[in-house]
């Protein structure tokens, strides 16, 4: 009986994009650049905020996670495809693959947790400035940031543990750019339930709290802007948490209506395309949206500059 249940192939075949045969050296070439501009922009977010002291504040420790959390994000799914694009190595063991799961489950929980940490930072930042340093000291971001890695970490082992010990009996071919959950559990041929409830528990538990706590904190933030006198103050404060916000409704549909329906009602190749929302899309305009647009981080750049040009000078 246990013999049944454990996975009967050794290997997947990731298909990536076989829609588009034609088209493989140029989706090559434009998933390179985008992961290229993905380290870049996130890599800078975090060397300034090492480098420059105006920027060791709770607002930008918590966006040097988030950006190594985007690097982390993209390299585990990006290298793999671009392999696949190149050299038409499609195929990847069924440890790697399951590897591969658990750390795409782990980053996506590492982002819930941290895109609700940013919302409340600001809402503490905006609503009770004040109170601010007190509340959101070094030793409460620490706290905060060590426990949601932990917890990043538990989360996805009974997940990865339940898709590892269904039966793949059929076809090893998975329809995706990477091993998502989804396309694997269309794979097997013997009971998905419990994975998916163990879906459904993961939303319920921090999936939906997260979502919720995040847009009550932005609630409450525009409350505030609300009251600001100076309409450019109200304007640019506005600009600033409709970012965020963009963020925040994107990443969360996405993940929301990929992986809350049920199998029955998933489209492999939708799922592709809103993936690739969430995979590549968002953390490549993540430092765009949170940083560089900010006067701080155009003040550190500078600042960056003007010293590498009096050092060669």
């Amino acid at each position: 009986m246990e013999a049944e249940n454990l996975t009967t192939v050794t290997e997947f075949i990731i298909l990536g994009f076989p829609e588009y045969p034609d088209l493989q050296i140029p989706l090559f070439l434009l998933f390179l650049l985008i992961y290229l501009i993905i380290l870049m922009g996130n890599l800078t977010i975090i060397a300034l905020t090492c480098l420059d002291p105006r920027l060791h504040t709770p607002m930008y420790f918590f966006l040097c996670n988030l950006s190594f959390l985007d690097i982390s994000y993209t390299s585990v799914t990006l290298p793999k495809l671009l392999d696949i694009f190149l050299r038409k190595r499609q195929r990847i063991s069924a440890f790697g693959c399951f590897t591969q799961v658990y750390f795409f489950i782990f980053s996506v929980c590492e982002e819930f947790l941290l895109l609700t940490v940013m919302g409340y930072d600001r809402y503490v930042a905006v609503c009770h400035p004040l109170r601010y340093t007190v509340i959101m000291n070094q030793e409460v971001c620490g706290l905060i940031s060590t426990g949601a890695l932990i917890f990043g970490f538990m989360d996805p082992v009974a997940h990865t543990v339940l898709l590892s010990h269904i039966s793949y009996c059929g076809s090893n071919e998975i329809n995706h750019f990477f091993c998502d959950p989804s396309a694997l559990l269309k794979l097997s041929c013997s009971s998905t339930s419990t994975v998916e409830n163990m879906s459904y528990v993961l939303g319920a538990f921090l999936a939906l709290p997260c979502f919720i706590l995040t847009l009550t904190s932005y609630a409450c933030i525009i409350s505030a802007i609300l009251r600001i006198r100076s309409t450019e103050g109200r304007r640019n404060a506005f600009s600033t948490c409709s970012s965020h916000l963009t963020v925040v409704i994107l990443f969360y549909g996405t993940i929301m209506y990929l992986y809350l329906r049920p199998t029955s009602m998933q489209s492999l190749t939708q799922n592709k395309l809103f993936a690739l929302l969430y995979n590549v899309l968002i953390p490549m305009f993540n430092p765009i949206i949170y940083s560089l647009k900010n006067r701080e981080v155009k003040e550190a750049l500078r600042g960056v500059f003007n010293f590498n040009r009096k050092q060669f000078s």
